[in-house]
Order: C-alpha cells, then sequence, then structure tokens
C-alpha cells in the first residue's frame, strides 16, 4: 500500500491542470506539502512585464494546499477546496519559479485548515498568502 505523500504526488502529476501548468511535487510530510511552477511564457499575465497570470498562481496555491491535506494523518484520503481566501502581495518576478508551500494546521471530523506562501528568489517578500478550508475524509 502506498503512503498519503506518494498518492499526494502521483494525483498532482495527473492533474490536467498541474501537467498543463509545469507543477513539480518538491516535498510532502504529514500535514505540510511545497509544489514548484516553473516560468512559462505562456502563462504570462500581461506581455508587457512579463509577470505569470494571477490564475496561475491561485491554482497553484490551491493544489499546494490540497497536497498538505491530503497528507495530513487525520485524513483518510481525498480532499475538495471548500474556500481558499488568497491575498497578492506583489507581482512576482519574471523569469523566475515560483514555490508554494502549505500547511494543514487543523482538522474537525470533516473540515481541514490551511495557510499557505507562495514565494518566488526573494523568500522574504511573499507573492501571496492563502487561508483556506477543505474538505476531509473520515478514517474508517
Amino acid at each position: 500500500m502506498l503512503d498519503k505523500t506518494t498518492l499526494a504526488k502521483q494525483f498532482i502529476k495527473a492533474l490536467p491542470h498541474a501537467v498543463m501548468l509545469g507543477m513539480v511535487p518538491e516535498e510532502m510530510g504529514e500535514g505540510d506539502a511545497a509544489i514548484s511552477m516553473p516560468y512559462k511564457t505562456d502563462l504570462v499575465g500581461d506581455p508587457v512585464t512579463g509577470v505569470i497570470h494571477g490564475g496561475a498562481v491561485s491554482a497553484l496555491m490551491d493544489t499546494c494546499c490540497g497536497a498538505a491535506v491530503m497528507c495530513h494523518p487525520k485524513n483518510a484520503g481525498g480532499t475538495a477546496t471548500i474556500d481558499l481566501r488568497i491575498d497578492y502581495m506583489r507581482a512576482a518576478t519574471p523569469g523566475q519559479t515560483i514555490t508554494a508551500r502549505a500547511t494543514c494546521y487543523h482538522i474537525t471530523r470533516s473540515v481541514a485548515f490551511v495557510r499557505a506562501v507562495a514565494l518566488d528568489d526573494d523568500a522574504e517578500n511573499p507573492v501571496a498568502t492563502a487561508t483556506g478550508t477543505f474538505t476531509v475524509e473520515a478514517l474508517a
């Protein structure tokens, strides 16, 4: 039987949007996840500045939050987004990989609570932060 982190990585690699966006699972742990998204010119939202579209950053953060929930020891399996709030702090620097890091910090019988941050090479100056709630599959 595969462990939760392996299943989460396989799930991400099978998601069509994650594949198209170039998402790469980097780290998975018990309630923690990190996923990177390399810079791609076809993800640029503003051709004048070369900045990645906010929707791509949003998808990265949502996927990373879901992976953190999937890896949490109190979650029996899959998850789905209930609510996700993203605060965009600044434009990502053109040409740089964006990495999302998420932590599932609390789980009830049916809801997981997650925090995340998206960073480029400037780790002291986040591109975006997120908080969200996700469904939880009850343990048998």
